[in-house]
């Protein structure tokens, strides 16, 4: 396959590239620790440019496939995730949790891979012609109900709503009815209102008058509220049976001041760091809350605080431009793409890069829990970066071999 130089999208490219190279300038600044007038640097920085190397192999290797054994691997590639997701729970635990098999001088993180395969077959089965809507339902909840479930063993709640956030964008893009919608985000609307009493009656109120006023028959609505009682009875349950670090950091994120020394401490500290640096910041391989080591998981999860507190209010709007742009010109890729696999598939694709985007930022400023999402092409790990380039891969490739299918 040869890249028509006419339909490629280069700028998609060049945005990518731009943020890939941020991401090495950020770790290699999160890397590196000034103690007096001397500096000492981790390989990380090091390890990202070798995962980029190998990302942009694979790249390269995707644009050469032809799209029928990209579509004919779906499935196997779907059950070989979902093993590697059941072999990850018995290896060591790492920082409490069971996410990463390790191979030598490398971790693999299974579900990084689940990802994109779960995308890739929810998109197979979704695009088929003449499917119902209850078709749709049936077939698609499954396909990511497993992945997911496999994953909460790790444990790992921050990866899993990443599968819902996938499945909650194809199934809107579907065109499904809006009350199907409706029905699938009403649980998580009760699960915030179960801790009140008089919320979830205002809120149970509110859903049976807007499901009875889309003429829905009353056995769907009396179905729809007795589900959502039972999620509002076993809310209480479930909250009891999370871990206690994972309890601490949602009502940490609530009040960071709860618990300053503890769930608390990394927002607290994320906050400091990005105000601290100002509008310009502090300068490259300057940051205190870094250099003193305040600001934990800082090359991989709170890399953004570094960027913000070392290059300041305007090196956050850069890095937010360029997101914009990136995922701009993503979406509009999705009109020009005929195939309606491909669609969905690019579609997937937006979503849970925005969503992993918005959340990242967003614990990092405090505005949402902490929840061990990666910020996209920025964040240390190799996994993640993998798949992620990967999925560039094949908006580019769609993009660039629209009209040959």
């Amino acid at each position: 396959m040869l890249i028509h130089v006419h339909k490629f999208d280069w700028a998609l490219l060049i945005f990518l590239i731009c943020i890939l190279l941020c991401g090495v300038i950020a770790i290699y600044s999160a890397s590196t620790t000034k103690i007096g007038n001397e500096f000492q640097t981790e390989n990380y920085y090091l390890k990202q440019i070798l995962w980029i190397a190998i990302s942009i192999l694979i790249f390269l290797i995707v644009l050469k496939i032809p799209y029928p054994i990209i579509d004919f691997f779906t499935i196997p590639l779907y059950i070989f995730s979902i093993l590697l997701l059941i072999v990850v729970l018995f290896f060591p635990e790492i920082k409490g949790s069971h996410r990463w098999i390790t191979l030598g001088l490398f971790n693999i993180q299974p579900s990084e891979l689940a990802k994109i395969t779960t995308l890739l077959l929810l998109s197979k089965i979704l695009s088929k012609p003449h499917i119902r809507e209850g078709q749709i339902l049936i077939r698609s909840f499954p396909i990511v109900i497993l992945p997911v479930f496999l994953i909460l063993l790790e444990p790992d709640l921050g990866t899993s709503l990443v599968f819902w956030v996938i499945l909650f964008s194809l199934l809107a893009f579907s065109r499904l009815p809006v009350f199907y919608l409706i029905l699938i985000i009403s649980p998580l609307i009760s699960i915030i209102t179960s801790f009140n009493l008089f919320l979830f009656i205002i809120y149970m109120v509110l859903l049976c008058y807007l499901l009875y006023r889309m003429r829905l028959s009353l056995i769907i609505v009396g179905s729809a509220a007795i589900v959502n009682i039972f999620i509002f009875i076993i809310t209480p349950i479930l909250w009891n049976s999370l871990k206690i670090y994972q309890q601490n950091r949602i009502l940490s994120f609530i009040d960071p001041m709860r618990d300053p020394f503890g769930a608390g401490y990394q927002i607290i500290q994320a906050k400091i760091a990005i105000g601290s640096g100002g509008i310009l910041g502090k300068g490259f391989l300057l940051g205190t809350q870094k250099n003193l080591n305040f600001l934990p998981e800082h090359h991989t999860d709170f890399i953004f605080s570094v960027i913000g507190e070392e290059f300041g209010f305007l090196g956050c709007i850069f890095i937010l431009i360029m997101f914009f742009l990136f995922l701009y010109k993503i979406a509009r890729s999705i009109n020009k793409i005929k195939i309606k696999e491909m669609r969905y598939t690019i579609v997937g694709i937006l979503s849970y890069l925005s969503f992993q985007v918005f959340v990242n930022i967003g614990m990092n400023l405090g505005v949402v829990p902490t929840t061990g999402i990666p910020l996209p092409f920025i964040s240390y790990g190799g996994s993640n970066l993998l798949v992620n380039i990967f999925a560039v891969s094949l908006v580019l490739k769609y993009l660039n071999e629209r009209r040959t299918f």
